[in-house]
């Protein structure tokens, strides 16, 4: 059951709350807050919102038009486990002060728009997304960046590197390999109790959690496996879940990042994405084509992989991003579909019960803003299913032993973020089907990563010396 207005402002008595925290994310995807005392958070605020300076947040309202509107949604209500005064957190809309619609530019407000487009399509009424979000979790990481020169060190007990390293109380000695972190029991694994602790933490929070594990990196990389659900709710979800992974290392003494690839040499953190679509709670993507899936999925995955390198500048916003999706690895760069294949941009992952299937699309990572995200794969698999775009046949063999004119064939992601946004600078028209995006966020967008695009670009890096100094 949705929770109410009134039903939180009786959470809010009942819980002796302090302090009503109101979230809301940026064009980034990073996560903001603003807190309101009790006393001041009346159900008024349901009504009329709060007030705020939009003009201060990356890529949003100019200064003369900067008066923004927060509108909580009573269902994402929860109390906060890191606080030491009792604080309920909220997740709001951003809204426009002038006519009362969802601000253009806010992430969560697209997401409900690609939620009723999929509605007012006739396809179908409901889309579910579980993504899989990968993070490593080090002792500390120092880095500097200057006109005379720039570094990154990073420490962390747990790694390979650290067998030589003389600790206060002893070198524990139980380490994993390189790529060796999927996974052995503790001591090897020495990250048991902070995922436990996360889990817990989660779960308070009303995001369901259905495995945890140390994954392949050995300096440890981890996963928590999260419970589907419909796209803006999951997108709140990975908001709650980021919140918490940073939070709980933090109160550990450690420090957690969703990078995708912080180190060279093991694996990088992928984010693969499970989706579905739904009508009269009925899975459309299940049938008796290739791996159980209907026509519906297959078109879908056409769209997919039609627009995936639109989708990079989105799913992959980050010019560490492209450090992952590298040729020649288990990156899954190829773009192609397949039930076993896990270098294909789209898996069909083996289910029991035909209710549950699915496509697992993998080459998004978990520093993409999951509400537009979930957004844009979601308005791609439904281009390809009105344009009945078939994804061509599946290829199940391992992609690196095709021979070289099949593979040739295979189109790949973007391999850097200029050309992703390159790519969804040509291919937007899916985005701003029923007005779900709009051109001026999209620039707005693409704008913003320029920037940390000319930051790259002109900053020497380490790596340089190595290769060039003595030339």
């Amino acid at each position: 059951m949705a929770m109410s207005a009134s039903d939180v402002m009786k959470m809010i008595k009942d819980k002796e709350v302090k302090f009503v925290d109101l979230r809301f994310t940026d064009t980034r995807g990073k996560e903001q807050h603003v807190s309101v005392p009790v006393k001041a958070f009346t159900m008024d605020k349901f009504e009329s919102g709060h007030f705020f300076d939009g003009s201060s947040i990356a890529g949003w309202k100019s200064i003369e038009a900067s008066d923004m509107l927060l509108m909580p949604d009573p269902d994402s209500a929860r109390m906060d486990p890191f606080t030491d005064e009792p604080v309920l957190n909220i997740t709001c809309d951003c809204v426009e002060p002038t006519d009362g619609k969802g601000y253009d530019r806010d992430p969560r407000t697209i997401a409900k728009r690609a939620e009723a487009y999929l509605r007012s399509s006739g396809l179908g009424d409901t889309a579910y997304f579980g993504p899989e979000p990968e993070f490593f979790i080090f002792d500390s990481v120092t880095w500097n960046v200057d006109m005379s020169g720039c570094f990154c060190k990073i420490k962390s007990e747990e790694a390979p590197w650290s067998s030589g390293e003389e600790y206060e109380g002893g070198n524990m000695g139980h380490r994993a390999p390189i790529k060796g972190g999927y996974f052995p029991v503790p001591p090897t694994d020495t990250l048991q109790d902070i995922r436990n602790a996360m889990v817990l933490a989660m779960e308070q929070q009303g995001v369901e959690c259905e495995v945890h594990h140390h994954e392949v990196g050995a300096m440890g990389q981890n996963e928590i496996g999260t419970k589907f659900n419909s796209l803006v709710k999951r997108a709140d979800w990975m908001q709650i879940l980021k919140y918490t992974v940073w939070n709980v290392a933090h109160s550990y003494g450690k420090t957690a990042t969703f990078m995708p690839k912080p180190v060279v040499g093991d694996n990088g953190s992928g984010m693969h994405v499970h989706q579905s679509v739904w009508k009269d709670e009925k899975n459309l993507f299940q049938g008796n084509g290739y791996s159980g899936l209907s026509d519906f999925a297959l078109y879908y995955i056409g769209g997919i992989i039609k627009h995936a390198k639109a989708l990079n500048a989105i799913t992959n916003p980050g010019t560490n991003s492209y450090k992952r999706l590298v040729p020649g690895f288990e990156a899954p760069i190829n773009l192609a579909y397949s039930s076993r294949n896990r270098s294909a941009a789209c898996r069909i992952p083996l289910v029991t019960n035909p209710k549950a299937r699915r496509v697992e699309v993998r080459f998004p990572d978990p520093t993409t803003n999951s509400y537009l995200a979930f957004a844009a794969m979601l308005m791609a698999g439904l281009d390809g299913v009105q344009n009945k775009i078939h994804p061509g046949d599946p290829i199940d063999k391992n992609m690196y032993d095709l021979p070289p004119a099949q593979a040739k064939k295979i189109q790949q992601v973007c391999s850097s973020l200029e050309m992703a946004l390159e790519c969804l600078n040509k291919d937007r028209d899916f985005l701003t089907k029923g007005g779900v995006f709009s051109d001026d966020m999209l620039d707005a967008y693409c704008g913003l990563k320029h920037e940390e695009l000319t930051r790259f670009r002109m900053t020497t890096h380490p790596v340089e010396f190595d290769m060039y100094y003595s030339s």
